[in-house]
């Protein structure tokens, strides 16, 4: 093959590959946005807002005070702030409203319970109090995978931009070098030229 069809073929075919990658790269950049603004006005609308650091303090536990700090006084509206207050605030206060047992295993105890139990009004109020932590925890642990769905698209779209601006450059090199090459050459010499005949006895 000769070597310019050869470079031709390469250099555009990088050309093809970089509009692809800022394709992909745009779509990431566009995902991003709308995930960060999705995610935004939703939480938003919630009005969650951590505890100031007085609270935090009051609260006297190592959890908390390690992970929620951070955030102290703050409104939640981005996700990596929703994973923390779910997982390191709403669950720490879950976990001690009834010794560390889910809803599901308080709300199996309560329906056998009976009414004239004296633990029945204990367990009854346990049930409601992790019924709504668990459904705003799960709320909350949605807008944050969302949210990290967000972060990937931007990584990718920046990645891919990468990509484009590389292929782009070695297609720009692949012409110039297109334009110097000889019209004769070829990509591999031919064998038979560069090995010479067996000589005869």
């Amino acid at each position: 093959m000769r070597r310019k069809t050869f470079d031709a073929l390469l250099s555009t075919g990088g050309l093809v590959i970089a509009a692809v990658l800022i394709v992909v790269g745009s779509l990431g950049l566009w995902a991003h946005s709308f995930v960060e603004h999705n995610v935004k006005t939703q939480l938003a609308q919630q009005k969650i807002d951590f505890p100031n650091k007085a609270g935090i303090a009051a609260q006297k536990n190592a959890e908390i005070t390690k992970y929620v700090t951070p955030y102290a006084g703050q409104h939640v509206v981005n996700g990596k702030q929703a994973q923390v207050f779910a997982d390191h605030y709403i669950k720490v206060h879950l976990n001690e409203a009834a010794g560390g047992k889910t809803y599901s295993e308080v709300s199996g105890a309560f329906i056998t319970m009976d009414p004239k139990d004296p633990n029945y009004a204990t367990v009854a109020q346990q049930r409601q109090t992790l019924f709504m932590g668990e459904t705003l925890r799960g709320m909350l642990l949605n807008a944050y995978g969302f949210w990290k769905m967000g972060q990937i698209a931007l990584i990718t779209g920046i990645v891919s931009f990468i990509g484009a601006g590389l292929m782009l450059l070695l297609s720009a090199l692949g012409f110039w070098h297109l334009r110097r090459v000889s019209p004769e050459a070829e990509v591999l010499p031919k064998l038979g030229a560069q090995t010479p005949a067996p000589v005869e006895p």
